[in-house]
């Protein structure tokens, strides 16, 4: 990816946007550094003055922190991403429970009716691998594909803003899981989403939404 400016809108806006495409495009991974403001002066042909004000209105919104001394580190992919890790600091584990629960049950109900043959396939997949790290007593594999699987069903409800906001509690949900794995192999039983699956599988958004309760409620 190019961070070329075109200069067709004002060009603290631009540089701004071209670095938001970075973090959100995966090119630089959250808690990564960014590169040295002499790198992206240098690529953007632009004054230290403005690459400065871009990053300081991308740290005001979550998604950069800048470490004085050390450098400047991604932190959220979006906006509503590094908002909501605010807000999450803020509150008790309760209330983050309840939010997840509104969310991954009307994700379920609506991935019942929505999901697409290609998107099954994916959370079929994730759930044999999700299967065979917990076979191997891989945490971290476990972890990831469990993760995955909540977020392709967030994806499959057809509901980008639903599954935007699933994807800015990613943090917290991952810290859970990994809380949830045990400290002697994974605690966590080798089953869990199977029934989910099947019931989105069957277009059933009442066996959908009763799977996830369940299973939030364990």
């Amino acid at each position: 990816m190019s961070l070329t400016t075109s200069h067709r809108e004002p060009l603290a806006q631009e540089v701004t946007g071209k670095l938001r495409h970075a973090i959100s495009s995966g090119l630089w991974a959250v808690n990564a550094r960014i590169p040295s403001e002499q790198e992206l002066m240098k690529e953007l042909g632009v004054s230290r003055g403005t690459l400065r004000e871009a990053i300081k209105s991308l740290a005001h919104a979550g998604m950069l922190e800048v470490l004085r001394g050390d450098g400047t580190y991604v932190r959220a992919t979006s906006e509503i991403a590094g908002a909501t890790q605010k807000l999450i600091g803020r509150y008790g584990n309760k209330h983050v429970v309840e939010v997840r629960l509104a969310l991954d049950t009307q994700a379920a109900r609506l991935a019942a009716h929505n999901a697409t043959a290609a998107q099954k396939g994916e959370m079929r997949t994730l759930l044999a691998d999700r299967r065979r790290a917990w076979d191997t007593n891989d945490t971290a594999g476990w972890v990831a594909n469990d993760w995955a699987f909540h977020l392709a069903v967030a994806r499959a409800s057809a509901n980008p803003l639903l599954a935007e906001l699933y994807e800015s509690f990613g943090n917290v949900f991952r810290t859970d899981l990994e809380a949830h794995s045990g400290g002697q192999g994974i605690g966590c039983p080798q089953e869990g989403h199977e029934d989910l699956l099947a019931a989105i599988e069957a277009r059933d958004p009442d066996a959908a939404f009763e799977t996830v309760a369940e299973n939030l409620n364990e």
